[in-house]
């Protein structure tokens, strides 16, 4: 049996055979993603036409002048990953702007929207408000009664969109688990609530799957909202708090968990049974922190169903044709950068630390090997062979991607700048 110590043993023994990256040869990579933010900041306080108005500049995903893709909406979820490249002094005011953003959608659509525009206000996208306002407060200081405000209004979207019963807001739908929704009931747009579209996890009908990650996002809401509590002096709600996280914990390591695998799997509610996809959504479990040792001494084991030369794919070799008829892109042989800073952090915070970096170093690479050759960064890339252009999906590939940006940043800060 793998034990705790035998699987850090190992696994550090494999980090000290991968390349080690120097400052000097991520250099120029670095600068290019420097310049590269303000192409990125777009700035429109009044509504023009279908995009929302909003009262701070943000950030877009990509730039592409005078392409169908040329983006001028704030989206949920890239958000979140770009600023984690921006925790300094010289993007406060951009950084604190994007999260206040994010809010005032809240506050005047009653969701955040999956992005600023009138029509996609029917769904929302995978909710990492909480862990944006507390990174926010940790690297800037902010005060309580900023902290407070901004956690009522995470409150709010919690009970009101994710723990919704009925429409517009039909999510919460089977033993206080929740699901990805549209207000339009469809399946297919549904799936691009969570982010992966498109996908093979849910088959074609997310309407009918629990996702282990946005059930995580929630667990993390909650267990959130309980430090917040104590901070306040405040045990009884403290209390309540982390009796919904453990309940929640509780159904989904019943409903989701598979422990001869090492997994987490999305749970079908309307057959009673586990779906049949391996991805890299079962390791938001562990970023949340809602794993016990044992089972991520599993885990870290199972990581070699998704690790490659150039990272991690999204799913294992499944192949997703037999799923969908639909360009799959959130799949085997794509990887993800919001994907990787998941796993990463998840990795950091149970003590694997050589995984962490060995994977984070991979992706790095296969990034930087792009780069080197074609000037630009992608908005996924092929982690199987990386000198291959990535699996397309239902819209062309992007370039110059912010979320890929801010990752390959921050993993240089964390593991190029800090050598072991």
């Amino acid at each position: 049996m793998l034990t705790f110590e035998k699987a850090k043993n190992y696994v550090g023994s494999l980090a000290r055979k991968e390349h080690v990256l120097t400052p000097e040869e991520v250099a120029p990579a670095r600068e290019y993603i420097r310049n590269y933010w303000q192409h990125l900041i777009r700035y429109h306080p009044k509504d023009e036409g279908s995009l929302i108005g909003l009262p701070h500049p943000y950030l877009v995903p990509s730039r592409a002048e005078g392409h169908e893709f040329d983006f001028d909406e704030l989206f949920y979820w890239d958000s979140f990953f770009m600023v984690q490249a921006l925790w300094d002094d010289d993007h406060k005011e951009l950084v604190l702007g994007i999260l206040d953003d994010l809010v005032y959608l809240f506050k005047n659509f009653g969701i955040i929207p999956n992005s600023s525009q009138h029509y996609m206000t029917g769904r929302s996208q995978p909710p990492f408000l909480t862990s944006f306002i507390i990174d926010a407060e940790k690297h800037y200081q902010m005060d309580i009664g900023w902290l407070n405000d901004h956690m009522n209004a995470a409150k709010d979207e919690y009970r009101s969109v994710w723990m919704g019963e009925h429409k517009p807001h039909a999510r919460q739908v089977y033993r206080g688990l929740s699901r990805y929704y549209d207000t339009n009931y469809l399946n297919d747009i549904a799936e691009t609530e969570s982010g992966w579209d498109m996908t093979p996890r849910f088959y074609r009908r997310a309407l009918n799957f629990l996702p282990v990650d946005l059930n995580a996002l929630l667990y993390k809401y909650e267990t959130d909202f309980a430090k917040l509590a104590r901070v306040n002096n405040d045990w009884e709600e403290a209390g309540k708090w982390e009796s919904a996280a453990e309940t929640r914990q509780e159904t989904m390591n019943e409903l989701m968990w598979d422990k001869s695998k090492g997994l987490y799997y999305d749970y079908d509610y309307t057959r009673r049974k586990r779906g049949g996809i391996p991805s890299l959504a079962s390791y938001f479990p562990m970023w949340a922190g809602m794993v016990s040792d044992e089972q991520a001494v599993v885990m870290v084991d199972a990581l070699k169903r998704f690790e490659n030369k150039g990272g991690l794919a999204t799913t294992d070799f499944t192949p997703s044709a037999q799923f969908t008829s639909l360009p799959t892109q959130w799949a085997y042989p794509n990887g993800w950068a919001p994907l990787h800073y998941i796993v990463v952090q998840g990795l950091e915070r149970y003590g694997y630390h050589h995984d962490a970096r060995r994977i984070a170093t991979k992706w790095l690479i296969c990034n930087l090997e792009w780069f080197n050759r074609h000037g630009v960064f992608l908005e996924k890339y092929n982690v199987v062979n990386p000198d291959k252009p990535p699996q397309k999906g239902l819209y062309p590939s992007q370039v110059g991607f912010g979320w890929t940006n801010a990752i390959f940043e921050r993993f240089c800060h964390d593991y190029v700048d800090r050598p072991v």
